[in-house]
């Protein structure tokens, strides 16, 4: 099995799984996601921050 074949094969696959699911599912935000995403990386980095001072 070459590499084209297994590309095309992936690519077939994954347009039969969108077609019968519809893709993206509905009730994932992309906003509400990477914002949510964001929040908890800037409560990690002030935790670490915090942490992290010189005595």
């Amino acid at each position: 099995m070459s590499l084209a074949s297994t590309a095309h094969n992936l690519v077939v696959l994954a347009s039969e799984g969108a077609e019968q699911h519809g893709g993206n599912h509905d009730s994932l935000n992309p906003y509400l996601t990477g914002g949510g995403a964001f929040v908890i990386l800037m409560l990690m980095l002030w935790v670490t921050t915090r942490l992290n001072r010189d005595r």
